[in-house]
């Protein structure tokens, strides 16, 4: 990433938490989550019923996203739809907790979830 990259990336900003901002209020669910790099929300991936990470992206112009799954550290430009693998590391904790499952959370996965997928 070049010094213009890194516009739109905070590193002392923290997630806002360990699932989706929006599923969580709605007792929704999620494939995977996706963390913004400026701002900290916590949404769910473009697999997911509701792709909330997109859409927080599109309503704020916050440019990169950094997967929030335990072991990933890749990184999304939306603006030239480019991946990133590595990059500034960003405030902790910077995944959801190991022992909470994909898709998640528990108790709120649809047996049928894989009908539900983007």
């Amino acid at each position: 990433m070049t010094q213009q990259d890194l516009e739109g990336i905070d590193p002392s900003v923290a997630p806002s938490g360990t699932g989706c901002v929006e599923c969580e209020a709605a007792q929704g669910w999620w494939v995977h989550l996706r963390r913004c790099a400026q701002c900290g929300h916590v949404g769910c991936c473009d697999t997911s019923p509701a792709q909330h990470a997109s859409k927080h992206a599109e309503e704020t112009s916050h440019p990169f996203i950094q997967s929030f799954e335990p072991g990933e550290d890749w990184f999304w430009d939306f603006r030239t739809e480019e991946m990133y693998s590595g990059g500034p590391e960003l405030a902790a904790p910077t995944s959801h907790p190991a022992d909470q499952p994909t898709p998640g959370p528990s108790g709120r996965v649809p047996a049928d979830w894989q009908q539900h997928i983007h």
